[in-house]
């Protein structure tokens, strides 16, 4: 069903921002269409039956209908060109978009839980029937189609506010369930457990909307990126010819698919600087075309020739993996001198090790000063961004 909207409705691929955001006003004005429908006939059937936990359902409906027309503002600021006060673009509206759908989300949870609590109080008895039945199972289809079309176009488009909705049908599916079984128990025999099936769908509406809450908060704090995108990165700037390493990747998110990148690549201190140089302008400009990601990259020379020095590398290497294996190295290089050498050096710290900066450079001091007394540590901590360690 889902392909064969998307063939009727959409017909390019999503290798740009404008169809991208075509894919998201299409989704959403499904999902408005479909949650109007089932708001209207929950509300009838809410009504005629006096029942409060089918029209916490059908009010739940409308606050999803509210949260598709926020999703469809979202997809078209967010698919706007940057300009001059917005540089990074706009894509990072659908943040926003998800904030305000988390908050109506759990005002709209609390009104339906104080309506369940004052019912539970005063109970009103429920008139139900067949035809109710009918409709809540016709709702709970819809709904679980709709769950997993939005999981459908979400992943297609990498859109956290479909995502959210998804999570929220499926919620959706769970909680009419419920009213269901409450349906079919007070039709059947002389138990109302209608009040408390619409006290349980309130607290479900609240929890989906503290989750999506939470999620948009992390995005827009900023998160450690996903491990397939920062292994992709790594992956094809190693594939170059002359790289011999990368280090102190970092990777900025302003929004879905939208990335600023910078990292230090390694190169041999004996390569001619404008061949390497023109071999990061092509990287440059292939992350560019290839994966829409504006990378800055900083050329680090490395010495790989001299034995002395790549030994003590390794020494001080095992070293530092012995004090914690998440630890990282990058820019060693070995001053000699006639009354001692200066190891000068890197160590990237994740912000998990509990020892301090301090402890971290006094114990590879003392382990290298055990090795020679004549070798002097130079660290700079850096602090890791992006990680696969656990």
């Amino acid at each position: 069903m889902t392909d064969l909207l998307i063939k009727l409705f959409i017909k390019d691929s999503i290798e740009d921002s404008e169809t991208r955001t075509t894919y998201g006003n299409f989704a959403s004005l499904t999902g408005i269409v479909c949650n109007i429908f089932l708001c209207i006939i929950k509300g009838l059937a809410g009504l005629l039956f006096n029942s409060v936990a089918i029209l916490a359902d059908a009010v739940n409906n409308l606050s999803d209908a509210g949260n598709s027309i926020i999703s469809l503002i979202g997809f078209v600021i967010s698919g706007k060109p940057a300009d001059d006060d917005h540089p990074y673009g706009h894509a990072r509206i659908e943040y926003i978009s998800c904030l305000i759908v988390s908050f109506v989300i759990m005002l709209l949870g609390l009104s339906l839980l104080k309506a369940s609590i004052d019912k539970m109080l005063n109970p009103v008895p429920v008139s139900a029937s067949i035809l109710s039945i009918v409709i809540l199972v016709v709702s709970i289809i819809i709904k679980l189609w709709m769950s997993f079309f939005y999981k459908k176009i979400g992943r297609l488009i990498n859109s956290d506010v479909l995502m959210a909705n998804s999570t929220d049908c499926f919620n959706d599916v769970i909680s009419t369930s419920a009213v269901l079984l409450t349906t079919i128990i007070a039709i059947f025999t002389k138990y109302n457990f209608d009040a408390y099936a619409g006290f349980l769908v309130a607290i479900f509406i609240i929890y989906s909307g503290i989750v999506i809450l939470r999620d948009m908060i992390d995005k827009l704090l900023g998160t450690t990126p996903d491990i397939e995108i920062v292994e992709k990165i790594v992956k094809k700037v190693n594939s170059y010819e002359g790289v011999l390493g990368i280090h102190d990747l970092v990777l900025h998110s302003y929004g879905p698919d939208k990335y600023f990148a910078t990292v230090h690549v390694e190169v041999s201190v004996h390569d001619d600087i404008l061949v390497s140089h023109d071999m990061i302008d092509n990287i440059e400009r292939d992350f560019a075309k290839d994966l829409n990601i504006n990378l800055v990259i900083h050329l680090d020379p490395v010495v790989t020739d001299d034995e002395e020095t790549n030994e003590m590398k390794e020494k001080v290497f095992k070293i530092i993996k012995s004090i914690d294996e998440c630890i990282g190295m990058h820019d060693f290089r070995m001053v000699k001198g006639e009354t001692h050498s200066n190891l000068i050096f890197d160590v990237v710290v994740p912000y998990s090790l509990k020892l301090s900066e301090k402890e971290v450079m006094r114990q590879i001091d003392k382990a290298v000063k055990s090795i020679d007394e004549k070798l002097f540590t130079v660290i700079t901590v850096d602090r890791v961004y992006i990680t696969n360690c656990n």
